[in-house]
């Protein structure tokens, strides 16, 4: 078995008041903790992946704040409090300050966040 922190897990994006701690755990699955602030467009940066959108799937728990969800067939909003399944085909924007922790396969979380370091010039 494995376990992590917030405070444990090694920070993969961080800037703009944006911070996404990930640390693999299981194999080949990731714990991500991200905090969002109230704005934050994720879209800009999914820019060259397929459909523009991220292609990893996600499990996870919102634990503060309103989330939009944009995908090909249009928009869902998460709020606090929910456990969510975000398939592939998707990009997030922050209606509120949020923070959530997500599940993901390793490989496939791995390279959209290689992508999204690219983007923004790391």
């Amino acid at each position: 078995m494995q376990a992590t922190t917030r405070n444990d897990a090694p920070v993969a994006i961080e800037g703009g008041g944006v911070e996404l701690r990930m640390q693999e755990v299981g194999g080949d699955m990731t714990v991500a903790f991200a905090k969002f602030p109230k704005g934050t467009d994720m879209g800009p940066l999914a820019k060259g992946l397929p459909d523009d959108l991220c292609q990893c799937p996600h499990w996870g728990y919102l634990f503060k704040g309103r989330l939009k969800m944009r995908t090909k067939d249009g928009e869902e909003i998460y709020e606090a409090g929910q456990a969510f399944y975000w398939a592939p085909g998707h990009v997030p924007e922050a209606l509120e300050d949020c923070e959530y922790i997500d599940f993901s396969p390793t490989r496939e979380f791995n390279e959209v966040i290689g992508h999204l370091k690219s983007q923004m010039g790391g």
